[in-house]
């Protein structure tokens, strides 16, 4: 099996001594900028593969997906076989071959189905650039755009889904528009893969597209919450509807990014 993984996944990079030394100093700078809290690591299932399925936010520049890696890290040990799927995008920029190091893996469904069956933990953002790329006045929302392949995958591996609920990213720069039109005229769909083409306004350039040219993230208060595992086949039974669970796993973490939205008493301030 682990000669098959490192086939599928292209020569698995992830590297537990790399994360042990730099893992420290990346976790300050998300705990004093961004004054990090994630709750709820103990629903994380220790002794199984699990699909973690998160909402994310914050354009290219997923602050929220980074506190996450490096606060598990620090909670469960560098060892811990923690994988996150990543937009193909994400390969042409700098920092590609670090969040390899901490078990970032392209995001396709054979690299899922060999990661989940060796036990593993697996990050999945089924919102992807639709949801990280939501103009500011739906940052509240979980937006996975009906994408159920995540669920399919779940009950193809038999593993449970763990909800993990993230606030605070959209806040790291105004999102104006996700610019789908503009995706399709440019035909990014079928170039990159990408069906928006977003217009921001951030520091210290301004206006941007698609976070070109690069901004400095707003140092807003983000907030992780992980919620219990579901297992999809014990509460909608042996062969579950796919809108179903798709519509109870958005609609609690929904009610659960509601109740973190309303600890928020001023954006970015947290």
């Amino acid at each position: 099996m682990k000669s098959s993984l490192r086939e599928n996944i292209d020569h698995d990079a992830r590297d537990p001594d790399y994360i042990e030394r730099t893992n420290p100093s990346l976790l300050k700078i998300g705990r004093r900028y961004f004054r990090s809290e994630v709750r709820g690591f103990d629903n994380i299932p220790k002794e199984q593969a699990a699909l973690l399925v998160g909402n994310h936010s914050g354009g290219f520049f997923i602050m929220d997906s980074f506190i996450f890696a490096t606060e598990l890290y620090a909670h469960f040990g560098a060892k811990f076989r923690f994988y996150a799927l990543i937009h193909d995008f994400v390969r042409h920029f700098p920092g590609y071959p670090i969040v390899r190091k901490f078990g970032a893996v392209a995001a396709k469904p054979e690299n899922a189905a060999a990661l989940l069956k060796t036990g593993a933990k697996l990050l999945v953002y089924p919102g992807g650039e639709y949801e990280t790329f939501r103009p500011f006045w739906q940052a509240n929302k979980i937006e996975f755009a009906g994408r159920k392949g995540f669920i399919k995958l779940a009950l193809a591996e038999n593993v449970p889904i763990v909800p993990v609920v993230a606030i605070g990213g959209q806040e790291t720069a105004l999102f104006l528009s996700r610019g789908e039109r503009l995706a399709r005229w440019f035909g990014l769909d079928k170039l990159l893969r990408m069906k928006v083409m977003s217009i921001s306004f951030g520091f210290p350039f301004g206006f941007s597209v698609l976070d070109f040219p690069p901004r400095i993230p707003l140092p807003a208060k983000i907030t992780i919450q992980v919620l219990p595992p579901i297992d999809l086949r014990q509460r909608f039974g042996k062969e579950p509807n796919l809108d179903q669970a798709y519509d109870y796993i958005t609609s609690e973490m929904q009610r659960a990014l509601d109740e973190l939205a309303s600890e928020r008493k001023f954006p970015v301030i947290g």
